[in-house]
């Protein structure tokens, strides 16, 4: 009976819990780090790209605006 609490919760601690210290504390000192740089250039990109797509949307409804009159209403 007291062996099948023990082999569980040395299996616990000799594999489990090591591994969840370790990730967390990985984890923990990439947030205080901030993001990176090859981070910050994949966010300085995709805003990049999120401006251009803003403008053609616009350009967009500015043609269907000329084309087709109250299109916003169907």
């Amino acid at each position: 009976m007291l062996t099948m609490l023990v082999t569980p919760l040395i299996l616990f601690m000799a594999i489990v819990a090591p591994l969840w210290l370790i990730l967390h504390y990985k984890s923990k000192r990439q947030i205080e780090h901030g993001i990176s740089e090859q981070e910050r250039e994949q966010l300085n990109a995709l805003s990049a790209r999120a401006q251009e797509m803003s403008s053609r949307l616009k350009a967009l409804e500015g043609i269907l605006d000329e084309s087709i009159p109250h299109w916003r209403q169907r």
